[in-house]
């Protein structure tokens, strides 16, 4: 029974969504499991297959088989994924690879899960989560490395129950992907449905899957190592809580602390006398710091306005609180501090006829006053900075209930 025939004259429940390039080989296996799994699941259906450019006769195999093919020119993994899901015309969507290594077969548990009120039924290959990798389906640097490793990553920065963040067998309610609002073009397309469906707080869970040996016999579109580091890089910039803020919230506050203590004075801990020297490196920290804490204020402030962050209402909050007045003021409030701090050490050492003074005496007056003059114009600068990124943020926040 083709796709067509199942939705002729009501409504499209589900539909299946595959990316194809060259995929000659295996779609049309790939089109009779969905076929079967949407004859399985009871719900009219369709199958729509994503064509990024095939050049050895897809779209006709697909055609034949009562397939819809729509032609994506834009060229990536996530291209023609939105490219096909937008043309979509299902309630429900489910997305996967057609290679032949996910058993489309098992939609009907993905629709049991959306029709339960689930936003996002991520496919579990990962033995940890009941799935099961049939013999060569997964090369051992993805099943012991790359998969775990950037799961658990995945799970500590986004706080999401998602085990398998790499599956490519997924389910998901047409409201939920309109809301995740996916921008990305290239394979990050996987990783940034999980972490704005997280962020969003939306209702996630896992069914296990088996995941099957790629039935081509040409090596597959994905690069482990390149791929991986594409998805960790990802991953990072989306959470600059953790990539700038806590680093950054770590480095200001021990060099604050340790800058103030070694300001006046030498100080033995643990048998190490510090001094001078030891002033400098925690002021280097607290500089640092700062400046990972306006990255952290800058990325924020660059992601919700561009849309790939969710808004956020204790931000919004921040953000009308420290406004460029403020950051002007606190700024030069610092660099005055650093210039009455510098006048001060010039002022000592004209004592002397500008002469020798004790090292450690006046280094550290010299050092504290550099250091809250780089500050203050780091204040100031950020301030401005942060105003420029945030007129689009502020023009794009809705309108608060």
């Amino acid at each position: 029974m083709d796709s067509s025939k199942q939705t002729e004259g009501g409504e499209v429940v589900l539909s299946i969504v595959m990316p194809c390039l060259n995929e000659a080989e295996t779609l049309a296996q790939c089109i009779d499991m969905a076929k079967r799994g949407i004859a399985d699941a009871g719900v009219p259906g369709e199958i729509v297959i994503a064509d990024n450019g095939s050049t050895d006769g897809s779209q006709r195999i697909a055609e034949e088989l009562g397939a819809r093919v729509v032609p994506v020119a834009e060229k990536g993994y996530g291209c023609a994924l939105r490219g096909g899901i937008e043309s979509a015309r299902g309630r429900y969507l489910l997305m996967g690879d057609s290679d032949a290594s996910y058993d489309f077969g098992e939609a009907k548990r993905f629709v049991q899960k959306l029709d339960g009120g689930l936003d996002l039924v991520m496919g579990c290959r990962l033995p940890a989560g009941g799935g099961t990798i049939m013999p060569g389906a997964m090369p051992w640097k993805n099943r012991w490395l790359g998969n775990p490793v950037l799961s658990f990553i995945g799970r500590l920065l986004y706080r999401t129950p998602v085990r398998d963040f790499h599956c490519g067998l997924r389910g998901f309610t047409r409201d939920a992907y309109d809301r995740m609002a996916l921008v990305t073009t290239g394979m990050e397309f996987a990783s940034e449905m999980v972490m704005k469906a997280s962020m969003q707080q939306m209702r996630i869970t896992e069914v296990p899957i088996t995941l099957h040996k790629d039935g081509r016999s040409r090596p597959p579109h994905l690069r482990p190592w390149r791929d991986g580091w594409r998805h960790l890089r990802f991953m990072l910039l989306y959470a600059p809580r953790w990539l700038f803020l806590v680093p950054g919230l770590v480095l200001s506050g021990v060099g604050a602390l340790a800058s103030l203590l070694l300001f006046f004075g030498p100080l033995s801990l643990l048998g190490l006398e510090l001094d001078a020297g030891s002033l400098a490196i925690s002021c280097g920290a607290l500089i640092a710091g700062v400046q990972l804490l306006s990255f952290a204020f800058f990325t924020k402030t660059f992601g919700i306005g561009a849309g790939v962050l969710p808004q956020d209402a204790k931000f919004a909050c921040m953000f009308r609180t420290f406004t460029l007045e403020r950051g002007l003021i606190l700024g030069l409030l610092v660099l005055l501090g650093g210039a009455g701090l510098l006048a001060w050490a010039i002022w000592c050492w004209g004592q002397t006829g500008f002469g020798h003074l004790p090292y450690s005496e006046n280094v550290r007056r010299t050092i504290a006053a550099a250091t809250l003059l780089v500050l203050g114009m780091q204040i100031i600068f950020g301030s401005f900075f942060m105003s420029v990124l945030g007129l689009k943020t502020t023009k794009s926040r809705p309108p608060e209930a």
